[in-house]
This record gives structure tokens, sequence and C-alpha cells, in this order.
């Protein structure tokens, strides 16, 4: 069984009020502005796992530099916060997910998004039907949101990482690829290791 990258988010950001992680350009490793010669005019940014790459012409001054940095990122952050699901959405997608994948048998009292879990993606407690996700998966893609909602679906009909559990999970078509992008986030902050899967 493959690495499970969800018990490894990563090391904590700070949190800007309206819920989204604060980022200083100047001083922050996240961002990367590369410069090009072939670029005239334009600026883009994107994510890559948790870092945001800035492109830019390699003409542009510090200053320039710095102006657009700040303009992307606010670009960025506010495109995402258009995509972001409040816990009402997040309680119904997980809803469509257990009745698409495990005929509507997990059954979650709560599913929630929390600013105090950055040693992992999500988790669950069984025993209270909650599950929580952690905040750095707002504005992943919307695959990798589902994989991890199904991950933790699939705790609250079998606890452990036995094989039953991940006969459940791979019942999601797009776990691989979801996988593999958190693990790519994963190797982007540098940690040690992805931890491998239980032996429940």
């Amino acid at each position: 069984m493959p690495a499970d990258p969800l018990n490894s988010a990563g090391p904590p950001q700070r949190i800007h009020p309206a819920g989204r992680p604060v980022v200083d350009a100047e001083r922050d490793d996240r961002v990367e502005v590369r410069r090009s010669a072939r670029r005239r005019r334009t600026v883009s940014a994107y994510r890559e796992g948790d870092r945001t790459i800035v492109m830019i012409p390699a003409r542009m001054t510090a200053d320039e530099e710095r102006r657009w940095v700040t303009v992307m990122l606010d670009k960025l952050a506010a495109q995402e916060d258009r995509r972001i699901l409040d816990d009402d959405a997040l309680a119904s997608r997980a809803a469509e997910l257990s009745e698409r994948y495990l005929q509507g048998r997990a059954q979650p009292d709560s599913v929630r998004w929390v600013t105090n879990q950055n040693a992992r993606w999500g988790s669950c407690t069984p025993a209270l039907g909650s599950i929580r996700l952690s905040h750095r998966l707002q504005g992943m893609p919307e695959y990798v949101l589902d994989y991890v909602l199904l991950h933790e679906l699939a705790h609250l009909l079998v606890p452990g990482h036995g094989p039953g559990f991940w006969e459940l999970v791979e019942r999601y078509p797009r776990t691989e690829r979801a996988r593999g992008f958190l693990e790519g986030v994963v190797a982007a902050e540098r940690l040690p290791y992805v931890p491998g899967p239980r032996a429940d």
C-alpha cells in the first residue's frame, strides 16, 4: 500500500483574520519569483503545492517586482476565497461523496474546517461522528479535497487503515492523483518523510 500523506501537512502557518495564511513576500520562502527574458510585459502567478510562483519580466526593477508580487498574491487569494466552501457546503459535499462512493452509509454529525490542525490534512472521531479538515486544504484542487473528505468518511465505517478501509477509499477514481498531489506538497515543505500506512 503506498504511503498516505494525510498525516503530514507540514509546518504551521500564520493565519490572516479572514482565514488565509499571512504571506510576507519579501521574507517568505513560500513565494518564488522567476524572471524571464522572453517575458516582455505580462506577469502571472500560480500555486505549486504550498508555494506561490510569480513569473515576471527580467527587466523589472526590485520595486516593480515587490509591487507585482503583492498584486498577484492578492489576486490569487481573492480567486481562492471565491472557491472555498463554508462548513455547510463542506457537509453537503461530504454527503454527496458518501452517497456516490459509500452507498450513503457514512453520515457524519459535523464536517468543518479547523485552523489548529497543522500536522495532518484531516481527522475523524468516529464516536462523535465528527470530521475536521485543515484550513490548508482551502484553495487546493477540488479532487484533492474530495479525496481527503472521502478518506475521513471511510473512517466513520472502518476506524483503522486496514484492507477494508483502503477498499473503501480506493472507490474514489482520483485517489492516486490526489495522494500524489499531497505528497508533492509534503515534499515541497521539505519534511523528513511521508509516513507509510499503518498496519491496523
